[in-house]
């Protein structure tokens, strides 16, 4: 089989290079042929039909929702789906996609997109985003690596940063304080349970390694494991 792994056109972040690297040498292991291209021309339409290279599946590491749906248009089956991308690269549709399915996250409140030029932000809503308490979390909808994370101290520091994020997708959660920036990775694959790790940050609330976090080995009980593995088939994940 031929096996197409396809990372961002314009990725130059090292540990996501060594994650298409190490994925085509576990897949080469297994007797696959492996192509790494990056998102640059890989489908696209002629005559009223979605051309595509000869590739038997996809290891879809990118996050364009185009080339996503491009390639599965073309009948290419990809990991994970269009559909699984596009709903959790958008950290909003993710936390809806999960509402109501018995996960348990912290409240959350949506930032209305604003299309008007110098549009200065409803203090109503501000208002009301006060009502999670201070601190509280600003995130912005698209983001990898702790991007467009932000921890919000008072009122005055939540009226400017929606003054600048006002037409950027953007949302605010209530902050769980856990003595630090400390979170679990748990990986799901085919919807089983792999493997889990502790990440700790001491200088930062949020743990990611890219930004000083340390990761440990983690061995989680059966709860979290089932509630991951939950997690994973709602989202309609291959791999999570």
């Amino acid at each position: 089989m031929n096996a197409l792994i396809v990372t961002n056109a314009y990725m130059r972040n090292s540990s996501q290079i060594s994650q298409a690297q190490r994925v085509g040498e576990e897949l080469e292991k297994l007797g696959v042929r492996v192509f790494i291209e990056k998102n640059i021309d890989l489908a696209r339409i002629c005559g009223g039909e979605i051309a595509l290279c000869g590739y038997d599946f996809c290891v879809f590491l990118d996050k364009d929702r185009v080339a996503a749906r491009l390639l599965e248009g073309g009948g290419m089956r990809l990991y994970n789906s269009a559909e699984a991308v596009e709903v959790c690269d958008d950290k909003m549709l993710t936390h809806i996609a999960l509402a109501g399915k018995g996960v348990n996250m912290p409240d959350c409140i949506y930032a209305p997109l604003c299309y008007t030029p110098s549009q200065q932000p409803d203090g109503e809503f501000l208002k009301k985003v006060s009502s999670l308490g201070f601190p509280l979390v600003a995130k912005q909808n698209y983001g990898s690596l702790g991007a467009g994370v932000k921890k919000i101290a008072d009122f005055p520091e939540l009226a400017t940063y929606e003054a600048q994020n006002i037409h950027i997708p953007h949302f605010y959660q209530r902050f769980i304080d856990c003595g630090g920036g400390e979170d679990l990775r748990v990986i799901v694959i085919g919807g089983k349970y792999l493997c889990a790790m502790r990440r700790r940050n001491e200088a930062d609330f949020r743990s990611n390694i890219e930004l000083g976090g340390k990761g440990k080995n983690y061995e989680p009980d059966s709860e979290l494991i089932a509630l991951c593995e939950r997690v994973a088939k709602i989202l309609g994940l291959d791999y999570c």
